[in-house]
C-alpha cells in the first residue's frame, strides 16, 4: 500500500487487485478492482446490477474477504484476526438498502446496539443518539417501535445507527433504492450533510445518476471491473 506524502490528498480507503467469486469459484464477481477513496470525498459507485458494487462495498467494509487481494483502512491493511472488530466498530459505519433493522425494538434500541458492542460510556452513547436524531428529524420516534415507522424513518435510522460510533468513513448500498423520489431525495440529502458536518468520506453505490452527480468523483463499474473514474 502506498504512503502519500504530506502535501498529497490522503488516502483512507484503499483496495488493490481486488478478485472475488462466489460458489466454490463459478460466478466471478470482481475481477481485479483497484479502488481508492480521499479524506472528506464523497464517491459514487454506479453500473448495472451485477456489476460487483454491493460486493465491492461489503469487502472495502470488512463484512466479506476477497479470494485475493488487499484492503486498507487508513493504511492498515485489513486483518480478519486480530483489527477487523475494532475497523467494524470504530473506523467504518455501513447503511444498507433494506436499512436490516430488528423490527421488535425500538429506534433508540437500535441505535444504541453499535456502542454496547463498542464498549462506549452509555451516557456518551445517549447523548450522541439524541444529538444525531435531533439532527435527522427522528426525537419523537426515539421510543418508537421500527415496524411502526415510515420507510424515510427506518432509513433515517439506519444513518443514525450507521453513525453512532462516530465512524470517519461511510460506506452506503443503494441507500434510497427502495424509496420513492421524495423520500429518496430528502435522505440523499441528509446523508451529504451529515457526511460534509462529521467530515466523513463517503462511499455509495447507487442506480440514480441524479444523485451520483452530486458526488465529488463516479467510479463506472461493469461487469466486475472499474470501467472509469471521473470527477463531477
Amino acid at each position: 500500500m502506498s504512503t502519500p506524502t504530506p502535501s498529497s490528498p490522503r488516502i483512507v480507503l484503499q483496495a488493490r487487485n481486488i478478485h472475488k467469486s462466489y460458489d466454490d469459484g463459478a460466478i466471478k464477481v470482481l475481477r481485479g478492482v483497484d479502488f481508492e477513496a480521499i479524506e472528506g470525498n464523497t464517491v459514487a459507485l454506479c453500473g448495472p446490477s451485477g456489476c460487483g458494487k454491493s460486493t465491492l462495498l461489503h469487502l472495502l467494509g470488512g463484512l466479506d474477504q476477497p479470494d485475493s487481494g488487499d484492503i486498507a483502512v487508513n493504511g492498515v491493511e485489513i486483518n480478519r484476526r486480530s483489527n477487523l472488530l475494532h475497523l467494524l466498530r470504530h473506523e467504518i459505519g455501513f447503511v444498507f438498502q433494506l436499512h436490516n433493522l430488528i423490527p421488535d425494538l425500538t429506534l433508540a434500541e437500535n441505535c444504541l446496539i453499535p456502542t454496547v458492542a463498542a464498549g462506549i460510556d452509555r451516557q456518551v452513547a445517549r447523548d450522541r443518539l439524541h444529538q444525531l436524531t435531533q439532527r435527522t428529524g427522528l426525537s419523537h420516534r426515539l421510543n418508537h417501535r421500527i415496524q411502526k415507522l415510515s420507510g424515510g424513518e427506518r432509513q433515517r435510522t439506519a444513518l443514525c445507527r450507521a453513525l453512532m460510533n462516530k465512524p470517519k468513513i461511510l460506506l452506503a448500498d443503494e441507500p434510497t433504492g427502495s424509496l420513492d423520489e421524495k423520500t429518496s431525495a430528502a435522505v440523499f440529502e441528509l446523508l451529504l450533510e451529515l457526511a460534509a458536518t462529521e467530515g466523513i468520506t463517503l462511499v455509495m453505490a447507487t442506480h440514480d445518476r441524479g444523485l451520483a452527480q452530486r458526488c465529488d468523483r463516479l467510479v463506472e463499474m461493469h461487469d466486475g471491473r472499474i470501467r472509469g473514474i471521473g470527477a463531477f
